[in-house]
């Protein structure tokens, strides 16, 4: 049988976070999928977490070793986040089962329809070793209580990347810098691995396989800025060093794109900066002629 570990990353929030009612959501409908498909797929519950977060993961999970770092480990930041760096959280994965045939990893406000395990299945044995399941967005109105509604909401489509399917062993080869998840461009850096290293890879975008509530986009707060500018620096290394390795690597239109975005906002980053230090040396220069 398809043995498949699927590894997420629960946290404690307060009742005004939006995950405070999207993980009860997402942590029933993997229950639930896992049942639906349990003659046909293996499938291994997994979080990893720091020891503060444990409290909340249902039974029925599996727990693997706490997270001992996080990206205040390595970079400076306004607002301090502990947030874990996307490599140790599938490391994990890994390092819980080394026969495991598939790793997926979710955001943890990513809930899955029950069909989404048998899918999976049917896609390996089509052939694929790496694919992306693009969410479709639903109202934030609906709960644990409703979930059989939200199952049935059609949504919209989203174009992040959020899910992600891979064989085990592709996983040595993956460079994955220090890109944090809960900040913009982790799943970029992620996607680019699997298109490089998977042999049969495929991205799935309108299929109603998972969903997420509403769209707060709390990562593009301003004052989370220096984490994506951190993730940006991280996630064109990654690029870059996969672009050296690989001569058509920009023949891919996906990583074109976002290997042409990273160096955008890196450059207005950088321009940014300059013209805050100009303007501050132009005050100290007024300054001293008074």
């Amino acid at each position: 049988m398809l043995t498949i570990t699927h590894i997420i990353n629960p946290v404690v929030v307060p009742e005004t976070s939006d995950l405070y009612k999207a993980q009860p959501i997402t942590f029933e409908s993997m229950r639930r999928a896992k049942e639906f498909a349990k003659d046909a797929v293996a499938v291994t519950l997994l979080t990893t977490q720091y020891e503060e977060d444990k409290e909340i993961i249902p039974n029925y999970f599996e727990v693997s070793p706490n997270l001992t770092r996080s990206v205040l480990d390595v970079g400076s930041f306004s607002v301090p986040r502990k947030l874990p760096l996307l490599r140790d959280i599938l490391e994990r994965a890994v390092e819980h089962d080394a026969n495991a045939d598939y790793i997926i990893y979710t955001n943890t406000d990513i809930a899955l329809q029950p069909q989404f395990y048998l899918f999976i299945k049917e896609k390996i044995e089509q052939g694929l070793d790496a694919f992306v399941i693009n969410r479709r967005t639903i109202a934030s109105s609906y709960s644990l209580d409703t979930l059989a509604a939200a199952y049935s909401a059609v949504g919209v489509k989203h174009p992040g990347f959020d899910c992600f399917v891979f064989k085990s062993d592709l996983f040595a080869n993956f460079d994955l810098q220090n890109v944090c998840i809960g900040a913009s461009k982790v799943g970029i850096t992620l996607l680019a691995n699997l298109i490089i290293y998977g042999s049969e890879f495929q991205l799935f975008e309108q299929e109603h396989l998972t969903f997420h509530l509403g769209e707060d986009k709390i990562w593009q707060n301003p004052k989370y800025r220096d984490y994506f500018d951190h993730n940006c620096r991280e996630s064109l290394k990654v690029y870059d060093s996969l672009k050296a390795k690989n001569d058509s690597f920009l023949d891919h239109q996906v990583l074109h794109k976002h290997w042409n975005l990273l160096q955008n906002a890196i450059t207005a980053t950088t321009d940014q900066k300059r013209d805050k230090s100009s303007s501050k040396n132009k005050f100290k220069k007024l300054w001293r002629r008074k």
